[in-house]
């Protein structure tokens, strides 16, 4: 279900019996929050200003982990928006079940929930084409830590599934890796990429706390982009889209919409308890920046 109007009163809440707090419920990625993951709280926490409405962030990834129980527990807050979404989310499960408002970030693996999520298939398929447009025909996709991956988290496994399409449809040769969202790992990820096929010409990458190490790994190995290898990023915050040189191109992360529509999504849900679920899929468009260029190959025969 695309985006509608969620209606010109929405900021008209009842305020009996409210808290004015909402909850977030936000694993950090490993054992740190990424630069990322603090843009998305800082966007919902204003978002919810809006609202007159504060915002209590935890942690917490399963239903029995402690931060998660105490925000449940205390009645502290009116409702709660759930991050790092899995295909099997016990959280989401143990919300319905007790009828507690919530709203995700990500696509759960249920019916009849409330949520806003990119598009990460079509992200994925659409970067292999830009990719295929260039003249690259054999790509590797750089995807979030294997921990991550195997744990369910939708975003990884969507994100898989739209690469692989690309790369079936259009007839390419693909292969996928994992990767730890920080420098190092990102170095480490693309020297095992050229080291089993040195034919790579080009990655599409979900991994965006990765980006400068792939960087740093394809200059070592002696790779100039764009003119040797090309690098996408399925989507990515300015920050990270500009921190390198040259610039990346990717779809530009909508952290304000995201944020701005889950807060929106979570107030029409304490309006109306009986109002069915209502979900937004956004699409964004990748910006062609200054990391993309055509395949050596087809550029050299090109002359």
């Amino acid at each position: 279900m695309k985006k509608g109007d969620l209606g010109a009163d929405a900021h008209a809440l009842p305020t009996v019996d409210r808290t004015r707090a909402l909850g977030m419920v936000f694993p950090p990625a490993n054992d740190h929050y990424t630069g990322m993951q603090l843009d998305f709280f800082g966007r919902v926490a204003e978002a919810a200003q809006g609202y007159d409405y504060d915002i209590l962030l935890t942690t917490g990834r399963e239903r029995g982990d402690p931060p998660f129980q105490r925000l449940l527990a205390g009645g502290r807050v009116d409702g709660i928006i759930l991050m790092e979404i899995k295909l099997v989310d016990s959280r989401v499960d143990h919300l319905t079940e007790l009828g507690f408002p919530f709203v995700t970030i990500g696509r759960p693996g249920i019916e009849d929930a409330w949520w806003v999520d990119l598009d990460w298939v079509a992200l994925g398929r659409n970067c292999v084409r830009h990719l295929a447009d260039m003249g690259h025909t054999t790509i590797a996709f750089v995807n979030r830590s294997e921990q991550f991956f195997r744990t369910g988290y939708e975003s990884a496994h969507r994100a898989l599934d739209g690469f692989n399409k690309g790369i079936e449809e259009l007839g390419l040769t693909g292969r996928a890796y994992f990767c730890g969202d920080d420098t190092a790992a990102g170095e480490a990820c693309i020297e095992q990429i050229l080291r089993d096929n040195p034919a790579t010409t080009a990655v599409a990458t979900l991994s965006e706390a990765s980006v400068a190490g792939l960087y740093r790994g394809l200059t070592r190995a002696g790779r100039v982009v764009p003119r040797d290898f090309s690098v996408v990023g399925l989507t990515a915050v300015p920050s990270v889209t500009t921190a390198v040189t040259p610039p990346l191109t990717a779809a530009e992360q909508p952290v304000d919409e995201i944020g701005r529509i889950a807060v929106e999504l979570l107030m029409e849900r304490l309006k109306s308890p009986g109002a069915p679920p209502r979900s937004v899929l956004l699409r964004p468009l990748i910006t062609i920046r200054s990391s993309t260029s055509l395949c050596r190959s087809v550029s050299d025969a090109a002359f």
